[in-house]
């Protein structure tokens, strides 16, 4: 069962402004795990590896686990800085939450049993990290089981939510996102 989830993740179709690789998979947590990261833009501009990052862990434990609501369960993170002003709006936790659910929707991923939390920190730099001065953060921690055992979309949904969280603009399926136009450096 796990080779076949593993197989329709690799059918996955993702954006280009993401590097996406594999990493350790958390152990302890079920009996069979994959997980990967990505940022967003790392190698396009390199005044850009800022932009924003996440993680994706597939877990799968044949058991089901009590609060689960099946034999998978999908854990994703998400962060990207924000500029301040944004990161002062009392909706923008609100909104980071919306644009998981309507990522997972645009891709059609069914899931139960959906739960996280979304976090803006703000921050000022005093003392020898005065010129640093003030900044804002979002961050996206949630999990959710999948009802069928096709993870293409949900990874899918994960990978246009760090999009989204970074700034770019939703991708509706099958439509090529044209890249941010860059303002001549002078």
């Amino acid at each position: 069962m796990f080779d076949s989830l593993v197989a329709s993740i690799d059918r996955s179709s993702l954006r280009d402004e993401l590097d996406v690789r594999d990493i350790p998979a958390p152990t302890g947590l079920a009996p069979y795990s994959i997980a990967f990261a990505a940022d967003v833009n790392p190698a396009r501009h390199a005044d850009d590896s800022d932009l924003g990052t996440g993680r994706i862990v597939i877990l799968y434990d044949p058991e089901e686990p009590e609060g689960w609501g099946g034999p998978v369960r999908v854990v994703a993170f998400a962060q990207a800085p924000l500029e301040t002003e944004i990161g002062l709006d009392p909706f923008v936790a609100d909104v980071a939450w919306s644009w998981l659910v309507d990522a997972l929707g645009a891709r059609g991923a069914a899931y139960t049993a959906i739960s996280g939390t979304a976090t803006k920190v703000l921050s000022t730099g005093y003392g020898e990290l005065a010129e640093q001065g003030s900044g804002a953060q979002l961050e996206l921690r949630a999990s959710w089981s999948p009802l069928d055992t096709d993870l293409r979309p949900h990874v899918e949904g994960w990978a246009e939510l760090l999009c989204m969280v970074a700034g770019y603009p939703p991708a509706p399926e099958g439509v090529a996102v044209l890249p941010p136009r860059r303002a001549p450096r002078d």
